[in-house]
């Protein structure tokens, strides 16, 4: 089988929104990613690294409970992680500005 290979984000992001289906999972993406961004402003507010180190699993963390648990397909990070993360932050501006819904019909 023929796997279609992404070479720009244009032209991933359809592809990632359409394994973004589930409710739950965008709204764990949504807070994954806005617990990621506090994790980085307290790093540079605090000083403190530690914040930074728990990044990855903050982010990951959610997204991975997303895909696994309510979407029940692999994360696009294993594939494509620069897209990937790219769209991460894609789709949370894309909620918090209500361009996507959280719940999709």
């Amino acid at each position: 089988m023929n796997e279609k290979r992404f070479t720009s984000l244009k032209e991933f992001y359809p592809f990632y929104l359409s394994e973004h289906q589930n409710s739950t999972s965008r709204a764990l993406h949504f807070i994954g990613t806005a617990l990621l961004i506090l994790a980085l402003i307290a790093t540079i507010l605090f000083h403190d690294w530690r914040f930074l180190v728990a990044i990855p699993f903050i982010g990951y963390g959610f997204a991975w409970v997303g895909h696994f648990f309510f979407e029940k397909n692999k994360p696009a990070t294993f594939k494509y992680p620069g897209y990937s993360l790219m769209s991460d932050f894609l789709l949370f501006w894309d909620l918090l500005s209500g361009k996507q819904p959280f719940r999709v019909k």
